[in-house]
């Protein structure tokens, strides 16, 4: 697990590198009709050229949740991840949290879709102390770095 983890950090590392601001128009077609298609209700878009994938940051739904996919010159879809509350956490990562940082507040929770996988990165935070960390969707700590 610690190399899909590896793995998947080098690629939003590489993917997410060398940012270059684009209008959509400057995108390839199939990759601006695949993001319409997959959400078609997405507002306040905005679009980024990472190196030879695409990043778009878009907000939907009614809390506006924000998001930012990852989608490759053929309009596949690399990766997603997307705000979400702490509520919206698995049970087995809510568990985890309060196993192994009892006490800690939690913030700025994401989840990451990709390559199949899906994890959930948030900050922990217990003064003086504060950790950026990774679960799987069964709790699993993945990584844990200080802040």
């Amino acid at each position: 697990m610690k190399k899909v983890s590896f793995a998947l950090a080098a690629l939003c590392i590489t993917c997410f590198s060398c940012a270059q601001n684009i209008h959509p128009s400057q995108a390839p077609a199939v990759v601006v009709n695949a993001f319409q298609q997959q959400y078609p209700k997405a507002t306040d878009v905005e679009w980024e050229k990472k190196g030879v994938n695409y990043e778009v940051e878009f907000e939907v739904g009614v809390a506006d949740k924000d998001h930012t996919v990852l989608i490759d010159p053929t309009g596949k879809m690399i990766s997603h991840k997307q705000d979400i509350s702490k509520t919206e956490l698995p049970t087995a990562v809510l568990n985890a949290i309060s196993k192994e940082f009892p006490e800690y507040k939690t913030d700025d929770v994401e989840k990451i879709e990709a390559a199949g996988i899906t994890t959930y990165r948030l900050e922990l935070k217990k003064k003086p102390e504060e950790w950026k960390v990774v679960f799987d969707e069964n709790g699993k700590l993945l990584e844990k770095t200080a802040d």
